[in-house]
């Protein structure tokens, strides 16, 4: 009885975290986030978020990205790696680079991109997020040296408060994460670091700018 309690328990927990946002909730969210200097605009489909990104990425613009189950699905690692973008891409440079000493430059030099990429792991109605990393390295860009972030969001990840994106990210992400590393690559991940996102300082003159796919996507 205990296990089929537990089992329940989890299914239900799946089921909430799994479900679209609604249109209104989706509406008030990004106007929550405007009103926190951040950009937020709804799109219909992954496929309709990966072609706004390549209209809004300029030619020879430095990129960078961290890892993304969401940005995977939509096709724009695989588009990353082709090189048909005309973009730099600092990411394919840092693993082509072989010499240690090198490489490490390069990733202190990736800090420094024009755009980077991701998700957010929890996105509340009143216009926080939170991401979450096991070592931190994309937390450079997110939190300060990039001028232009881009977030490709799914609305399942729009809870009410931070309190309910704090606890989407603790009993479904990072057991979802840590079964894909375990599987993929023998290891699992671990909760970290994390940032919450309440606003970005207009004096900056960043943009940050989250596309919300009305998709399953990501964790």
């Amino acid at each position: 009885m205990v296990y089929l309690s537990i089992r329940y328990t989890l299914i239900k927990i799946f089921m909430e975290y799994d479900k679209l946002a609604s249109k209104e909730i989706v509406n008030k969210t990004i106007e929550a986030l405007n009103k926190r200097n951040i950009k937020g605009l709804l799109v219909e489909t992954g496929a309709d978020a990966f072609e706004k990104i390549k209209e809004l990425i300029p030619k020879k613009a430095s990129v960078m990205n961290g890892s993304s189950r969401t940005l995977d699905q939509i096709g724009f690692i695989d588009y990353l790696k082709s090189n048909k973008h005309g973009w730099n891409n600092l990411h394919e440079a840092i693993v082509n680079e072989k010499n240690q000493e090198k490489q490490a430059m390069l990733r202190k030099q990736a800090v420094l991109s024009d755009y980077y990429l991701g998700s957010v792991h929890a996105l509340a109605q009143t216009g926080e997020f939170i991401i979450a990393s096991n070592t931190g390295s994309q937390f450079p860009h997110i939190v300060f040296t990039s001028p232009n972030i881009i977030f490709v969001v799914s609305t399942k990840k729009i809870v009410p408060t931070l309190q309910d994106a704090m606890e989407r990210l603790e009993k479904y992400v990072v057991p979802l994460e840590d079964k894909r590393m375990m599987t993929q690559y023998g290891s699992g991940t671990a909760l970290n670091k994390m940032v919450i996102f309440k606003g970005e300082n207009k004096m900056i003159g960043r943009k940050i700018l989250l596309i919300l796919v009305n998709e399953d996507l990501g964790f």
